[in-house]
């Protein structure tokens, strides 16, 4: 038996080691809130590229960079890199549009290592709404809490832990908070074709878009999984505050590790899942799920610490299912929000919108779709399948589940 002395002692120690995490989860806690808070503030007016407030949003986020320790990785050594557009406030129209200049923000953490991860987010949002708003003729701000400061918001906390814990340094980091995402992966675009570092040297890439709505299922989409025979094996066996990983394989989606996929690199896109507030503005700083942003931020640290030893990872081309969807022919729409994050069997839906099919019919958020006409449907992709099937005017039944109760109902498109 050990004498009580030494028994008192390492209590004491794991008594310690406790309370020290505890504290150290509290100040990252808060630094998170403060970060959401500042981005997705009024003050800001949305942060739409080429404006005011994306020049405030770029300034906070260099200071950001700088406070923690990084190095500029910007044009010239300094924290930015400009890029020029013309910008049309309807995308659709034929005139050219006035010149604008967006910005990304860039930092670098060296470890004198050969290859160089980057972690990036973009950080404009849609202003005052325009043709990207899903909140039909309001002009009030998009403040974009969860769209995207959360990513940016994790994008630091990434580069806080990275540069204060001497851990993962087989690694070089860059860390990018792009612009003109919102418009078309504009900024990310730039950058790849204007890389600030080699991009011979780039190992991998982490993309951070919407991670601050952690459901109470604690289910994260991971995208990309196919990119590289390393990431599966990778992903399995992360245990950080009981989130479930889901994965699809494309390298192709509606974000920035899109346009370094198309450079040949291996990518993973962190996804906690679309909601009734996306592109409104409801998406404000008080509905973030700020524990699960960060149980989001410290998934993506040990995935990082996880493959630091792993070398430079093998590039593989995927099957982009996000193209095939774009190029499917879809003359209809149940006027409904997918949940993208649902692992169950059918299509589970997220929100319904106001006099659309869907809600004409009586479908309610939560009902899981599993038939469409003759179109069973197992998961998204079923249930586009289903929709591509029909025309204006045409009726079709739909079977859902609503908890433990099957119904059907009739859909008129």
């Amino acid at each position: 038996m050990l004498p009580i002395k030494f028994v008192l002692l390492i209590f004491w120690a794991i008594v310690t080691n406790v309370v020290i995490a505890q504290k150290s989860n509290s100040i990252a806690l808060q630094q998170l809130r403060v970060d959401v808070v500042y981005l997705a503030s009024d003050l800001l007016e949305g942060r739409e590229t080429g404006t005011h407030g994306e020049q405030l949003a770029a300034e906070y986020i260099a200071a950001r960079f700088a406070q923690i320790g990084l190095k500029p990785a910007g044009k010239d050594s300094t924290w930015l890199q400009p890029f020029n557009w013309k910008y049309n406030f309807n995308p659709h129209a034929v005139t050219a549009g006035e010149d604008r200049t967006g910005h990304n923000v860039a930092a670098f953490l060296d470890h004198g290592a050969a290859t160089t991860v980057v972690i990036g987010a973009h950080y404009d949002h849609l202003g005052h709404g325009g043709a990207s708003s899903l909140a039909a003729n309001d002009t009030s701000v998009h403040n974009g809490a969860d769209d995207n400061a959360s990513g940016v918001a994790a994008l630091l906390h990434i580069a806080q832990y990275l540069k204060n814990s001497g851990r993962a340094k087989q690694n070089n980091y860059l860390f990018l908070a792009f612009s003109g995402e919102e418009l078309g992966l504009i900024g990310s675009k730039f950058w790849v074709n204007n890389p600030t570092i080699a991009l011979n040297k780039i190992n991998y890439m982490l993309n951070m878009d919407m991670v601050g709505r952690l459901n109470p299922e604690k289910v994260l989409a991971v995208n990309g999984a196919g990119t590289s025979p390393a990431w599966k094996e990778a992903l399995t066996g992360l245990q950080v505050g009981g989130i479930q990983v889901k994965t699809s394989d494309s390298g192709v989606g509606p974000s920035d590790h899109t346009s370094f996929y198309l450079a040949d690199k291996p990518v993973l896109h962190f996804f906690t899942g679309q909601h009734t507030d996306y592109h409104k503005p409801a998406d404000d700083s008080e509905k973030i799920n700020y524990e699960g942003l960060l149980n989001v931020g410290d998934f993506i640290i040990q995935l990082i610490e996880k493959l630091d030893q792993k070398g430079k990872l093998v590039f593989t081309k995927t099957k982009d299912e996000d193209q095939n969807r774009r190029a499917a022919s879809f003359k209809v729409t149940l006027g409904v929000m997918p949940d993208y994050v649902y692992t169950g069997e059918g299509m589970r839906v997220d929100g319904v919108m106001d006099g659309r099919p869907g809600a004409k019919a009586g479908l309610q958020k939560g009902d899981v779709i599993i038939q469409m006409g003759d179109v069973p449907v197992k998961d998204i992709y079923g249930y586009m399948e289903g929709l591509s099937k029909f025309k204006t005017g045409e009726k079709t039944k739909v079977k859902v589940k609503r908890g433990e109760e099957l119904k059907e109902m009739e859909v008129t498109f």
